[in-house]
């Protein structure tokens, strides 16, 4: 009777503790998930920024050697990170195949221009600097004028701002948050034992000696949990890595080795704090105060 009473016990015990590193481990992972976020916040506005370009459409008289020049020249430039030549042959076509029509045999001519789509390093995709890129693009005696959606670059420079900060205000959150279902987790965990906590005074343990095991055993459940949460986190990379790798910056080994070095640390310092101060607040009840 006394053995199954043990094993029964014993169940119970590894049911708590995996259910505690599970918990854990998931809340690891949700933060996890905003970590990579957070890191790639900049890559991710730098793609959005580089993505967005301008036409340079070219006069009807310049000869093509000229334009091709022209191209080279601007390909070389330190703000531009892009080219591509598109001439009147080439627009015609991808118009036609736009409209389902031929409009050139209707005109009789084709009366698209020659043109070079141009694409920015991040750092000159701004109104600012894209103004001053085009007073110097329209210098050339080759270029009739620029062509790009100004509210467009106005809208996207100021949305990609807001969401920056909006993912740092929503990852301080959701570790506060992660922090509080950690602490709750530890909490539950410890006040099961209060009990065993107390027979351990009785007998004249001192209060660091009772603290030990807990403490010990907070952190083979933090890390633990902290490495569910890589695994997880590594198939979430592996899973999205085909079609975000233009993105987010998978390839970076250096930024996800940070970021799982973040969740280690995360997950044992959350845990051994917690089992510290709920350990300490039992420690210090009287007996009474331990029913309720």
């Amino acid at each position: 009777m006394a053995q199954s009473k043990q094993i029964s016990s014993g169940k119970k015990l590894r049911s708590s503790y995996v259910t505690t590193t599970i918990s854990i481990a998931l809340v690891l992972f949700l933060l996890g998930i905003i970590g990579l976020l957070s890191l790639n916040a900049q890559r991710l506005s730098h793609y959005v920024k580089e993505n967005i370009g301008f036409t340079v459409m070219v006069k009807d008289n310049a000869r093509e050697a000229e334009v091709k020049r022209l191209e080279k020249m601007l390909a070389t430039s330190p703000f531009v990170k892009q080219t591509e030549y598109i001439d009147k042959e080439r627009a015609a076509k991808e118009l036609k195949e736009e409209l389902g029509e031929d409009f050139v045999a209707f005109l009789g001519y084709n009366p698209l221009l020659s043109s070079i789509e141009v694409k920015l390093y991040a750092e000159y995709a701004h109104p600012d600097s894209i103004a001053g890129v085009e007073s110097i693009i329209m210098e050339f005696p080759q270029v009739k004028e620029v062509l790009y959606q100004k509210n467009l670059i106005h809208l996207v420079h100021k949305n990609v701002n807001r969401i920056s900060l909006v993912l740092l205000v929503f990852a301080v959150m959701l570790l506060l948050i992660a922090v509080a279902l950690i602490n709750n987790t530890i909490r539950l965990s410890v006040y099961s034992k209060r009990f065993l906590i107390r027979t351990m005074q009785l007998v004249g343990a001192t209060k660091s000696f009772i603290r030990q095991p807990f403490l010990v055993t907070s952190i083979l459940h933090g890390f633990i949990g902290a490495v569910l949460a890589i695994v997880l986190l590594s198939g979430l990379i592996y899973a999205t890595n085909h079609e975000l790798a233009g993105v987010v910056g998978f390839q970076n080994i250096d930024l996800i080795m940070i970021l799982f070095g973040i969740v280690i640390i995360c997950g044992v310092l959350i845990t051994l704090l917690s089992t510290f101060f709920a350990v300490n607040k039992y420690l210090n009840l009287s007996t009474d105060d331990l029913y309720f």
